[in-house]
């Protein structure tokens, strides 16, 4: 198995050790969920009644069913794994690394901790930051996760559009798009419309 996962990890270029990954694997499925919550705990029972006439199913994981959790663990430990340190970054920018952590105090770069900060790779370019990042992550809704805010600057939005094609945030920032675009879009994340 490790030589697949090695190959697999190579085609996706991803440079990492198998074991590496692995355990970067463990460790996102830790933080998630618990394998087999009861999503109907998580309502009130007027909610779950509203939930359940629309046709939502709150019955929890069922035994045999495929873990709805795999493609979040793999995406996060894909994240996680591509992510700079604050001297990668630091050194990526030709910069003290206390000017990055000055930045993610800021806003003006974003990451997390665990424990020490990880900063997501789609945030830089191959000679600095993407241009606008100051703009969209003052958009940025505080409270949505870094593998959320990682997908939608990596998925194509209809509303940013580039040679009649449809451009992901990252694309359209990278090509020179209007910053302001890409904050419209952003602030509504999380929101139900």
């Amino acid at each position: 198995m490790s030589v697949a996962l090695e190959n697999v990890l190579a085609k996706a270029g991803l440079k990492v050790d198998a074991n590496e990954f692995l355990t970067l694997v463990e460790d996102a499925a830790r933080k998630l969920s618990p394998p087999n919550p009861d999503p109907s705990h998580y309502f009130s029972a007027d909610q779950r009644a509203a939930l359940t006439d629309v046709g939502l199913d709150l019955s929890p994981h069922a035994e045999g069913e495929a873990d709805f959790r795999a493609k979040t663990v793999a995406a996060y430990a894909v994240l996680a794994e591509s992510s700079m340190t604050v001297v990668e970054a630091a050194n990526a920018l030709n910069v003290h690394d206390s000017r990055i952590r000055h930045r993610l105090k800021e806003g003006r770069l974003t990451g997390w901790k665990d424990p020490d900060w990880k900063l997501p790779s789609w945030q830089f370019t191959g000679s600095g930051v993407l241009p606008g990042l100051e703009i969209v992550l003052r958009a940025l809704p505080e409270d949505q996760p870094a593998l959320v805010v990682a997908a939608f600057m990596n998925t194509r939005q209809p509303d940013l559009v580039i040679n009649d094609q449809p451009a992901t945030p990252r694309q359209w920032l990278l090509a020179g798009g209007d910053p302001d675009s890409v904050a419209r879009l952003i602030e509504m994340l999380g929101s139900p419309f």
